[in-house]
Parts: structure tokens; sequence; C-alpha cells
């Protein structure tokens, strides 16, 4: 039971850190808001953010594997599946601003001027994608944590 309850706050935590840098990515992501600070703070915000991903992705795997349902229970269900293919989906999403990100920053750091106004609403629109679809994620969580798809 102590088991179930770490892994849950585990994942937990990653999601809402996964969460809250998305978030800082679409805040800081405006052509009226972007100053070379920001640039810099992009590269580094998008970094955590994807180490947040990551430890999503294992926490999530760990439950499985070591929660009280069971592997088998998991892995035969839809739901996860579902879960599993948004949040691929998301991560093949996040490569394109991840890239614009650190292009900007060695632009920066080279003496070169900052992004133009088109890329940096290009690379928004790619976050806010993120964003909505990460919010989706939840409600195959919930309807999966309470038995639906189960065979």
């Amino acid at each position: 039971m102590t088991l179930e309850a770490l892994l849950a706050y585990a994942h937990l935590l990653a999601i809402l850190t996964m969460v809250v840098f998305i978030s800082s990515e679409a805040a800081l992501c405006r052509p009226e808001w972007i100053n070379a600070k920001a640039v810099e703070r992009l590269g580094k915000i998008d970094m955590v953010y994807g180490i947040a991903a990551g430890a999503v992705l294992l926490t999530g795997i760990a439950r499985t594997w070591w929660g009280i349902k069971g592997t088998p229970w998991y892995w035969s269900n839809g739901l996860l599946h579902l879960k599993l293919a948004l949040f691929v989906a998301v991560g093949l999403i996040s490569i394109k601003p991840t890239l614009m990100f650190r292009r900007w920053g060695k632009q920066l750091a080279a003496g070169g001027g900052m992004p133009e106004e088109a890329q940096i609403r290009l690379a928004r629109k790619w976050v806010m994608v993120q964003a909505h679809l990460i919010a989706v994620i939840p409600l195959a969580a919930v309807f999966l944590a309470r038995g639906y798809g189960t065979r």
C-alpha cells in the first residue's frame, strides 16, 4: 500500500512539474514579451520540461509494474494505450519548439538578433498544442483508474 501511494505521488509530482513548465513556456513565448533573458530562460525551461516528461513516463511505467493492479491489468486496457499515444504525440510535437529555442539561444549567444515575430508565434502555437493535448490525458486516466476499458 505504501509503495502504491509513493508511486502515485511521484507520478503526480512529475505531471505537475511538466504542466508548470509547459505553462511557463507558453507565458514567455510571446512576441511582446520576448527579450534576451526570456530567450535564455526558454531553453532552460524547456530542458526541465523534458526532464519532467521523462519522469512522468518512468513513474507511470513504474506504477504499471509495481502498482497494486499489476502489469496485465494496465497493459490490457486500451485507455492506457490512448494515454501513451497522446503522450508520444506531445513528445513528438515538442521537438519543433525545442529546436527553435535552441536555435534562438545559439543565435543570441553568437551576437545575433532576437527571433522574428513569426517564429515566436509559431513556437507558441506548438507549445499551446502540447498544452491542450496534455490536458486530455487526465480524462483517459480517470476512466482508466475507475476500471473502464478492462476486459
